[in-house]
């Protein structure tokens, strides 16, 4: 199989949602790690994307190489441990994906900037410890404590996709809070969306 469709969204930004809306549309979705589902090889299973990503950047040129099954990648950033990879930020990556796949389409969910920061500062230890500790790029370790500083690195991601993407008619940037988002996201994939509404929301919302 081949990609049909990428999404360079930040973690937080609706990608649990997409994910679902794709899978029930008929895809076959990696959302973050591959499941069971995804994959017919059970020593994948629970891999992270980004591993499998770069993996099969660096051995093959093509980075969904290691996951022939999956025609939609719904989130693909990945913190663990030491570990911590942000495919969506590398452009190289994107150029390959683009060369072997051609004519995939590219997505970028995203939410108000202050509402997603708030978002992560909920979401478990991302916000309070992963984040200002990890080599993020675009954000440092000892950065990403306060909103503000999140805010300018989810602002400056997205300000990158635009200018990267500018004028592509192969690029979508929608908010998950937009009514239309789930008709313009399947006027730009052109699947029938069944589904849309909210995946992994937060057990607890955190203002401050």
């Amino acid at each position: 199989m081949t990609l049909r469709a990428v999404n360079l969204g930040l973690p937080k930004s609706g990608t649990t949602t997409l994910a679902k809306a794709l899978r029930l549309s008929g895809m076959v979705v990696a959302d973050h790690r591959l499941r069971g589902r995804n994959t017919k090889d059970p020593s994948k299973k629970g891999r992270y994307v980004a591993d499998l990503l770069y993996r099969a950047y660096f051995d093959t040129g093509d980075p969904a190489a290691l996951m022939p099954e999956v025609t939609a990648i719904s989130e693909m950033s990945m913190m663990h441990k030491d570990r911590c990879a942000w495919p969506q930020t590398d452009f190289a990556l994107i150029r390959a994906i683009r060369a072997h796949h051609p004519g995939v389409k590219f997505l970028a969910s995203r939410r108000e900037s202050f509402a997603m920061s708030q978002s992560m500062l909920a979401w478990s230890n991302l916000g309070t410890d992963r984040l200002p500790t990890g080599a993020v790029p675009g954000l440092p370790a000892g950065f990403g404590e306060t909103s503000k500083e999140r805010e300018r690195w989810i602002d400056g991601h997205y300000g990158n996709l635009r200018e990267w993407f500018a004028g592509d008619p192969d690029f979508l940037e929608f908010d998950i809070a937009d009514p239309e988002a789930p008709n313009r996201i399947s006027a730009f994939l052109g699947v029938d969306l069944p589904w849309w509404g909210t995946a992994n929301a937060n057990p607890l919302r955190r203002t401050s």
